[in-house]
């Protein structure tokens, strides 16, 4: 009897990059479409011949189990950090960031460091202040040994062959102000960035930092005229950051024994997803009782401001921009899964036309899909009240 013929669709390149899976078997007998080879070769996933060669099972005993069991029962166990295949991830042949402010300089120091890149573009208008920079940084070379090449310009249309673009240009937030008091100005910064990179980098994948942040995403989109799988808010990734930080101080544990993500607006409206939330592998319950987890939430939710009163003349930039090379490793195949990212939705949660941060699948090119996952009925009504805030705020300063 001949096998049982399998169609491997786009969706199945999808399943097996969120699974963390380099190489799919593809038998005799299978079926691969044209958009899963095209997919996988976007993403990074080799379709290799089949039978493949099955590893042979490690056997556990009974009580080697147990052991294991209690041991990540104790309250010093730790997850073991996921490790990333040699050879899976992409380097960019050029990134550039748009804005000279600590932001973009961050992200600069931490690209070049991490050799993310053949070549990063710093832009921004002040004469010779990208320029300084981008020596600063080169100069930094002769120590990092980084094959990273920084260049500086005041020029917008330095964005041609960029693959990814990141935008944090624009004014910074005061104390007592708060993002959506950003709007106007910063409109028309993005739509200025906005117009030159439709003109000069019609295939780059847009990182919006730029606050108010899902707001500014909506301007960038309308102003490229790109799909919205090209153009990418960075919000979820540092409000899950500050939640994380947060249970981890309250449940007095390390960050890395926590996991959570921040979805909504990046705003008053963002919403920590408790139901979600684990402290070594367990619920938020089990460590911290229901006033605590607020406390938490709140604290995330005020994160950015209580930087902003700090700092008096700038808002964060350190944090925001470990959150952008996160959102870049995801885009570049250097981490997989699921991340917060805020991107157009249609229909996704039941909410359209309204950029807003939810769990997404990355690869070079942007948005590979969202991941609806499940959330309580207050998260699910946290979501779509942000999503109404944000269209307010735009309707109310749309000229």
């Amino acid at each position: 009897m001949s096998p049982r013929k399998r169609v491997i669709g786009s969706e199945h390149i999808h399943d097996a990059r969120a699974r963390g899976m380099l190489v799919i078997e593809v038998l005799a007998n299978d079926i691969v479409t044209d958009q899963a080879r095209e997919t996988a070769k976007r993403v990074g996933i080799k379709l290799q011949s089949g039978p493949l060669e099955k590893p042979t099972p490690i056997r556990i005993d009974g009580t080697t189990n147990v052991q294991r069991g209690l041991y990540r029962r104790s309250p010093h166990w730790m997850a073991p950090r996921r490790r990333v295949e040699p050879g899976s991830s992409r380097r960019l042949g050029k990134l550039t960031l748009i804005g000279g402010g600590g932001g973009g300089v961050n992200i600069a120091h931490l690209g070049v460091n991490g050799d993310l890149a053949e070549q990063i573009m710093l832009i921004d208008i002040v004469d010779n202040l990208a320029e300084s920079i981008a020596l600063d940084l080169n100069h930094a070379r002769g120590i990092s040994r980084s094959q990273t090449r920084v260049v500086g310009s005041s020029d917008l249309a330095r964005v041609t062959g960029s693959d990814v673009i990141v935008v944090s240009a624009g004014r910074p937030r005061t104390p007592g102000m708060s993002r959506a008091d950003l709007i106007s100005v910063n409109r028309r910064v993005i739509r200025t960035i906005g117009n030159s990179i439709k003109l000069h980098a019609p295939n780059a994948t847009v990182i919006v930092v730029t606050n108010p942040l899902d707001e500014m995403t909506v301007e960038m989109l309308n102003t490229t005229g790109f799909a919205r799988g090209q153009v990418l808010g960075m919000a979820g990734t540092l409000d899950g950051s500050r939640f994380r930080y947060a249970l981890a101080r309250a449940a007095n544990v390390l960050p890395q024994d926590v996991e959570a993500i921040t979805l909504g607006s990046h705003g008053d409206e963002m919403t920590p997803i408790v139901s979600k939330a684990r402290i070594k592998g367990q619920s938020v319950e089990r460590f911290l009782s229901v006033e605590e987890v607020q406390r938490c939430v709140q604290d995330t939710i005020t994160g950015g401001a209580q930087v902003v009163s700090l700092k008096k003349t700038g808002s964060a930039v350190i944090a925001p921009a470990h959150a952008v090379i996160e959102v870049i490793d995801h885009i570049r195949g250097a981490k997989s899964g699921s991340v917060p990212i805020s991107v157009m939705l249609n229909g996704e949660f039941g909410i359209s036309d309204v950029v807003l941060g939810v769990p997404c699948q990355l690869g070079m090119g942007g948005l590979l899909k969202v991941d609806e996952i499940t959330l309580s009925d207050d998260e699910l009504v946290s979501l779509r009240i942000a999503a109404d805030a944000i269209k307010h705020r735009l309707s109310n300063q749309s000229h």
